[in-house]
């Protein structure tokens, strides 16, 4: 099971992810979000993170000359496209919305997986709820379930889905940009125990 800890703001957490068991943490690169951070602040923390845990950037309507330049910058892996962002080069994680009409939209051959959210008209990702895991299951792709993950309910979303990875970050945190560890490390072993 790939586990992603997403929007990492700072050195501590992103250790504790790692630490706890994580396969992949996750930078947020849309200015809108209070996760936000920027390709400097990414670059200092994706350096001190093993090679085998992978460094995700997450972008907004962003055009592929900006993600490739922080992609490079920041030392990034995999790219988690949102909106209308494309890019090329480095693999990518389409993002999708888990609504039926969405779900049913998933002829994207550039990506190597499709993280499935909440629905929202306020934000991109992040909102803390869930979503009917069961409409993924029967996807003939590889995906990553994300929204209002935790502890308590990730074995049920895994159970109900069969995803190939899952994503937590808002019922994670202390506040917008900061993980509660116990939370986090609670999490991870409710996941990788799947």
């Amino acid at each position: 099971m790939m586990v992603k800890i997403c929007g990492i703001t700072n050195r501590d957490d992103a250790l504790a992810a790692v630490e706890a068991g994580a396969s992949a943490i996750g930078f947020n690169f849309y200015r809108e979000s209070p996760r936000y951070i920027s390709h400097t602040g990414a670059a200092m923390i994706a350096e001190k993170i093993p090679a085998s845990v992978w460094k995700v950037g997450v972008f907004v309507n962003e055009s592929p000359e900006t993600i490739a330049r922080i992609v490079i910058d920041a030392g990034l892996d995999v790219a988690q496209l949102h909106g209308s962002s494309e890019a090329r080069g480095v693999r990518i994680w389409r993002a999708r919305l888990a609504d039926e009409a969405l779900l049913a939209e998933v002829n994207d051959d550039t990506a190597e997986a499709l993280l499935i959210d909440t629905p929202s008209e306020e934000v991109f990702g992040g909102t803390g709820e869930t979503w009917n895991w069961r409409r993924a299951r029967d996807l003939e792709r590889k995906f990553i379930i994300a929204g209002g993950l935790d502890a308590s309910n990730v074995r049920l979303a895994i159970a109900q889905a069969q995803p190939w990875g899952v994503d937590a970050c808002s019922r994670i945190e202390k506040s917008p940009g900061l993980k509660d560890n116990e939370k986090m490390r609670k999490f991870l072993k409710a996941a990788l125990s799947s």
